[in-house]
């Protein structure tokens, strides 16, 4: 059997790494007594993989591990034994049962991510933030800028990794970019995953950039609202929903 599990992360934790977060997993496993499989081998560990690590600073509320099981375990058990063992940061908030082919594990259906950006007062803090108007100046319409933003025929940005640099148009990969003037947020729905994956903070560098504006002025924090793969079943009858959560294709164990 192999299960999905969702997860926040928040507060503090959200200055912990990829890879600390995965050791943190590994000994909750065992404290939580989840009858986790392990590989052969001389050096055999556990079966698991995330689906789209996050980056230091981020916070979350849509974070993903696949994880495979040696015997069947009931969902609500499963949340309440790894919640009893998770340090302040981190809340389980689903555990479901996910198809046994490789092709639907989350690190490889990732296809998208929603991010929420806040504005902060101070680079300093991840709490304390301030209005959109004050962000962009009072005189200044933010819907109006991200219109203008995003009617441009290309948005060249010069995306650099460890082996390379090199020019590419983040146009088609910004799926949804809105203001949420109520909340005094923006809403970004970017492409993600192994194929094409775009990173929120080089959507906003470019933004404030276009507006004439730097990150330095104006400090942002990011928070993840979840992850998403595309949907199998878009365009068959009326579902027009062309992605979905990873959590909705797994189904809870009873």
């Amino acid at each position: 059997m192999k299960a999905r599990i969702k997860f926040r992360k928040y507060g503090v934790m959200r200055f912990i790494g990829h890879l600390d977060v995965m050791r943190y997993f590994q000994k909750a496993m065992r404290r939580a007594e989840i009858p986790i499989a392990f590989t052969g081998g001389y050096s055999p560990h556990m079966i698991m993989s995330f689906a789209q690590p996050l980056g230091v600073g981020v916070t979350s509320d849509g974070e993903y591990l696949d994880i495979e099981l040696k015997e069947p375990i009931r969902s609500e058990e499963a949340v309440r034994q790894l919640n009893a063992v998770m340090v302040d940061g981190i809340d389980i908030v689903s555990f479901v049962q996910i198809p046994d082919d490789k092709k639907c594990s989350g690190m490889t259906i990732v296809a998208a991510a929603e991010y929420e950006v806040s504005f902060l007062e101070s680079a300093k803090s991840a709490y304390d933030t301030i209005s959109i108007g004050d962000a962009f100046t009072k005189d200044s319409d933010c819907e109006k800028l991200i219109e203008d933003f995003l009617s441009q025929d290309e948005i060249i940005v010069l995306k650099k990794s460890k082996k390379q640099e090199r020019e590419i148009n983040i146009k088609p990969l910004i799926y949804r970019m809105e203001a949420d003037l109520d909340n005094d947020k923006l809403h970004l729905f970017l492409a993600a995953g192994s194929e094409e994956n775009l990173k929120p903070d080089l959507v906003m560098d470019t933004f404030f950039k276009f507006i004439g504006t730097t990150d330095t002025e104006v400090p942002v924090h990011y928070h993840r609202l979840d992850v998403y793969a595309k949907n199998p079943d878009y365009g068959k009858g009326n579902d027009r929903t062309q992605f979905v959560s990873l959590e909705s294709l797994g189904k809870r164990h009873f």
